[in-house]
């Protein structure tokens, strides 16, 4: 069973609010951050799989960039723990082992949910709004069979929520924590789909209209330990 966290990265300052479409926003960035932020899509939405290689002129192609700021993102990236140089101007996305995947368990339920407790005391009614917004984009996705909408979407969802914190500190643990497992759980997504995936938004949102932040946190770490669940249990059979 999968949650509606995708373990990826926020885009910007840690976790940005979101509004709009990201290639049209990208589109007015200058070529060095364009494509730090079109390559971090690729490895947080799964173009990039864990441990495929892919060269640096490749990218070039891809990105249709010079070399210049594709160099400057990988170096970026890889400084995050998102991407790893093979040797022959070749990156990949890392591939976490077991015990790997258990340390970014471990901080993922220690941040995440203390974030999601913090954002409730900036949650309005037009934080709600979106928030709910995003989830009925999700759920569109799921019902549509869109593991790029759903893995989209939900990353919309929680990087608002995160946002709203107003930590950055533990903001910029959870952006790294995204980029180091966000692509495995792709991985698991693109094997079993996205039909019947549980969650635990409605109860989170239901918190927090209730101003309940340890429920929002509790909400925020079932949903989590959902997700952990199965990949862990892929990286057992593996």
């Amino acid at each position: 069973m999968l949650s509606k966290i995708i373990f990826g990265a926020g885009i910007g300052k840690a976790f940005v609010r979101m509004g709009g479409n990201l290639s049209d926003r990208q589109a007015k960035l200058p070529d060095h951050q364009r494509v730090y932020r079109q390559l971090r899509e690729m490895i947080l939405f799964g173009e990039l799989a864990p441990g495929q290689p892919v060269t640096i002129q490749g990218l070039v192609a891809t990105l249709d960039v010079g070399m210049t700021p594709v160099r400057e993102a990988i170096r970026r990236l890889t400084s995050e723990g998102a991407l790893e140089f093979k040797g022959n101007r070749r990156v990949s996305v890392p591939q976490p082992d077991l015990a790997q995947w258990n340390d970014i368990a471990f901080t993922r339920l220690s941040v995440e949910p203390e974030l999601a407790r913090k954002a409730t005391e900036n949650i309005g009614a037009d934080e709600l709004e979106r928030l709910v917004s995003y989830d009925d984009q999700l759920n569109a996705a799921i019902d549509q069979g869109d593991v790029r909408g759903y893995l989209e979407h939900n990353y919309r969802f929680h990087a608002y929520l995160y946002d709203l914190a107003g930590s950055e500190v533990l903001s910029s643990i959870a952006n790294m924590l995204w980029l180091r497992a966000g692509p495995s759980l792709r991985v698991v997504l693109g094997r079993y789909g996205t039909a019947n995936l549980p969650d635990k938004h409605a109860e989170a949102m239901a918190a927090m209209r209730a101003g309940d932040g340890d429920a929002v946190a509790d909400a925020i770490r079932e949903d989590i330990e959902q997700g952990i669940a199965q990949v862990r249990e892929t990286l057992l059979a593996a």
